[in-house]
C-alpha cells in the first residue's frame, strides 16, 4: 500500500505531498524533512529503495524533481517504479513538459491526477486517457462557460 507520494526539488522543498494514511499534521513536516534528507543525500550510483521506519523510500529524479513514494511491504519495488514513471509521463503529457513551475501553479490539477490513479493508497487506473478524462472535461466546461459569457454579453448589449 502507497503511504505517501512526495514531490520535491533539489533544495529539498515539497512541492507537492499526498498521504494516503493519516499522519499528524506536525509531523508532516518533520517526515518529509527526515524523508527527503535520506533521498537527496544518496548519489546516482546508489540503489533507489530505502528502508524506513516501518515503511519503503523509492525515489526517482527527473529533471530537478524528485519524486518519492513511501510504500509498506507488501508493494514491489519494480510496481512503484513502474508507477512513478506512468505519473510523469501522464504529467508530462498534460502539461508538455514536467517542471517545478507548472506543479506550483496548477496543484489542483496534480492532484485531480493523482486522485485518478490512486484510491486508499492503491493504484486502480494507469491508463493515460481514462487519468486525463476528468482534466479534458473541465477544460471543455470552461470553454463552454466563457462561449455562454460572451454570447451573453453581446446579446445583452
Amino acid at each position: 500500500m502507497i503511504k505517501f507520494f512526495l514531490i520535491v526539488n533539489k533544495q529539498g522543498q515539497t512541492r507537492l505531498s499526498k498521504y494516503y494514511e493519516h499522519v499528524d499534521i506536525n509531523k508532516h513536516t518533520l517526515l518529509e524533512t527526515e524523508v527527503v534528507k535520506r533521498c537527496l543525500s544518496r548519489s546516482n550510483e546508489q540503489c533507489s529503495v530505502i528502508e524506513y521506519k516501518d515503511f519503503k523510500l523509492i525515489h526517482q529524479q527527473y529533471a530537478a524533481l524528485f519524486i518519492v513514494v513511501g510504500v509498506d511491504d507488501t508493494e514491489t519495488e519494480m510496481a512503484i517504479y513502474e508507477f512513478i514513471h506512468n505519473s510523469v509521463e501522464v504529467l508530462d503529457e498534460y502539461f508538455s513538459r514536467v517542471s517545478e513551475l507548472d506543479k506550483m501553479f496548477n496543484l489542483d490539477k496534480v492532484h485531480i491526477i493523482l486522485d485518478e490513479m490512486v484510491l486508499n493508497g492503491r493504484i486502480v487506473e494507469t491508463n493515460r486517457e481514462r487519468i486525463l478524462a476528468p482534466l479534458l472535461i473541465l477544460y471543455v466546461r470552461k470553454l463552454k462557460g466563457s462561449i455562454f459569457r460572451t454570447t451573453w454579453i453581446y446579446r445583452k448589449c
